[in-house]
């Protein structure tokens, strides 16, 4: 009897040692430690936060994000999607997320500029005359070192930074040719230095408040319009209370999708991997799609009674320039543009 307890003893140490060397298959993204391979017993939950309405096509790819995250974990990493700023403005939900919650929150160059103050650029007035120009960006060693800052010293963690949502305009219930038809027309923007000033350096006086309050406060006339991509004006209604559309193009929209590091790492290594995989993947196929409704939303604006201005573009982006002096950021555009060679 002795001897069957001492060999049960000495196969448990060795299973345990086996156990203890056993790491995964799959090794973690550069900077994460992960928590091993998954409990098969358990599932991760992710809520998705964005101020987009729910008929927005991107929201339709956080839908497909989420579908394509169950498949590959067998229903174990699930995400569910919370479109109109369901969950509370962008600013909290990244609060949470860095303080460890389980959430994710679509946002932009000029919010994160709140953390790593550079990464503004990207949604500084005319830094890119495209889409592809603006990716190749955020390809960039120094984009990868700021995403690195992010997450070692403000617990935050870029996902993807390839989603796109079209350039953007100013919306107003004046025609708007030139920087100087926007002398003290009260614009809606963000809440970030970079996109304050940007407004402010193109004639326009900024006001900070959530894009689901544009609407109401259009009506109110507590702002004259706002500057938004035809998606989320579309799918906002803002045909209904604002009567142009000034095409200025003065920004090319690209968002990341952030969680907070703490959370991430919660994960097991083979699902970090995964959803790092799908974010990007999705959000360049929900990228070329909207470039492709771009010209779709404009026509059914149109036909709800908006009409297009034609700008002054040179004047704008001569505008522009000012911004880039206020903010600091003119030597930080000629280093980037010098790496993705432009001229």
């Amino acid at each position: 009897m002795k001897k069957v307890l001492s060999l049960l003893v000495v196969l448990m140490m060795v299973m345990a040692v086996l156990a203890g060397c056993s790491g995964g298959g799959s090794s973690a993204p550069e900077g994460s430690e992960g928590t091993g391979t998954a409990d098969e017993g358990k599932v991760y939950e992710l809520k998705m936060s964005t101020q987009l309405a729910d008929t927005h096509p991107m929201v339709e790819g956080f839908r497909q994000l989420a579908a394509r995250l169950s498949e590959r974990t067998d229903g174990k990493l699930v995400m569910e999607v919370f479109p109109s700023a369901q969950l509370g403005s962008d600013e909290d939900v990244i609060e949470q997320a860095i303080q460890g919650v389980n959430v994710a929150v679509l946002t932009d160059g000029g919010r994160m500029a709140n953390y790593v103050e550079e990464i503004g650029i990207i949604g500084a007035p005319y830094f890119a005359d495209s889409y592809d120009e603006v990716l190749k960006v955020t390809q960039t060693d120094i984009f990868k070192e700021w995403e690195q800052e992010l997450a070692q010293d403000h617990n935050i963690r870029v996902l993807s930074f390839n989603w796109y949502d079209g350039a953007r305009h100013f919306l107003t219930n004046k025609p708007v040719t030139k920087p100087e038809d926007l002398n003290g027309v009260r614009i809606r923007t963000p809440g970030a230095p970079v996109w304050s000033e940007s407004i402010k350096a193109m004639g326009a006086t900024p006001v900070s408040m959530p894009w689901t309050e544009v609407y109401t406060a259009v009506q109110q006339k507590a702002i004259d319009g706002a500057e938004g991509q035809h998606t989320a004006s579309y799918t906002a209604h803002l045909y209904e209370v604002i009567k142009y559309i000034d095409k200025t193009a003065h920004f090319h929209l690209i968002n990341g999708i952030i969680v907070g590091e703490k959370w991430f790492q919660t994960l097991p290594e083979e699902y970090q991997q995964i959803l790092l995989e799908e974010t990007k993947a999705v959000a360049a196929e929900n990228a070329r799609y909207i470039q492709q409704v771009e010209a779709d939303f404009e026509e059914k604006m149109v036909e709800a009674g908006m009409e297009v201005v034609e700008v002054d573009l040179e004047a704008f982006k001569a505008a522009a320039e000012k911004a880039y002096d206020v903010l600091g950021l003119t030597e930080l555009r000629d280093q980037i543009y010098a790496e993705i060679g432009k001229k």
